[in-house]
């Protein structure tokens, strides 16, 4: 299999690579066929393009099936905030269902396969499924939680520890999916922009502080990969809980 068409969704959701990892939930027949029946198509999406746009109204809901993506807000004057970046697994979308129009934006950070559901069909999944329902609250109490690491990674943590927390976070998502190699290497599409947006700090200390960590041993950033170094640093570094991470749903 070419690796492109390992990056597409298959046709049978009980073909799906991703449900046989072991930090995704299993899912029963029943549930799975919900799924497959509530699935409306599978798009691509290019580098750079939006899966959703900001301030206009999304009628889908998505799967990140492969590459990387991200959500950010942006203001009048054209300033960005990343909220967070998102990784093959993760449901993307749920907000608009409370809004008229999306609240935030989505962008591909490298070519995406999505798997797409209508919103009209989240209700369906409560009523019908009711486990499934409730993996998709805790779905939205996780992001919740997220939100409150990135305000205490923003209004309390200094550049170093920033760096520090952001790397070693998506690392080891990035290892939980099986995307890190042997080396501890995985791609990493990251631009110092993005860093820059995500932490808010300016793009010249974004560079002196990843060049900081990188000359003390930490880590490799080169041609689009990161390589952690020293795991055990960076994450003290970061005050970051080394705790497993529990297995979540995949929708």
């Amino acid at each position: 299999m070419t690796a492109d068409a390992a990056a597409q969704p298959p046709k049978a959701c009980a073909d799906c690579r991703l449900r046989q990892l072991t930090c995704f939930l299993p899912t029963t027949p029943a549930e799975l066929a919900f799924i497959q029946q509530c699935r409306e198509s599978t798009p691509r999406v290019r580098a750079g393009r939006a899966i959703i746009a900001e301030h206009r109204a999304s009628p889908r809901l998505f799967t990140l099936y492969s590459g990387w993506a991200f959500r950010y807000k942006t203001l009048a004057d054209g300033r960005r905030q990343i909220l967070n970046f998102l990784l093959p697994g993760d449901f993307v979308g749920l907000q608009g269902e409370f809004t008229d129009d999306a609240t935030h934006g989505v962008e591909a950070l490298t070519p995406t396969h999505l798997c797409a559901f209508g919103h009209d069909r989240l209700w369906d999944i409560f009523s019908r499924q009711a486990r499934l329902g409730y993996n998709v609250t805790w779905l939205c109490a996780s992001e919740e939680q997220l939100v409150d690491e990135n305000l205490v990674t923003v209004g309390r943590r200094n550049a170093a520890e920033r760096i520090a927390m952001l790397l070693i976070h998506l690392w080891r998502r990035a290892e939980r999916l099986g995307l890190v190699d042997e080396q501890g290497g995985v791609e990493f599409p990251l631009t110092q922009q993005h860093i820059a947006d995500a932490l808010g700090l300016s793009l010249v200390h974004t560079n002196k502080t990843l060049r900081k960590l990188a000359r003390v041993g930490l880590h490799e950033l080169r041609d689009g990969r990161l390589r952690i170094v020293k795991a055990d640093a960076l994450a003290q570094l970061a005050d970051y809980a080394a705790r497993p991470l529990r297995p979540v749903p995949l929708i």
